[in-house]
């Protein structure tokens, strides 16, 4: 009886071993990485808006000529 409750502790002092691990390597990881700054922020932003807008254009361009064409207009 005593080795099943040692050995129940020793599992739950592994998995809070693990745990602890986990989130150093985690808090590493994070550390190595570059973040953008304000500025590359706002230009990236400002970037896809216009890129989704010309997409937009496109797509809506390419739907009034294929109603033209089918006789919807």
């Amino acid at each position: 009886m005593a080795k099943k409750v040692e050995s129940k502790k020793n599992k739950k002092n592994d998995a809070k071993v693990k745990k602890e691990n986990y989130f150093e390597g985690v808090r590493s990881e994070l550390a190595k990485v570059k973040w953008p700054t304000k500025k590359e922020v706002l230009k990236y932003t400002i970037a896809t808006i216009v890129f989704s807008a010309i997409l937009v254009g496109f797509f809506v361009l390419l739907d009034l000529l294929m109603s033209a064409i089918k006789g919807g207009l």
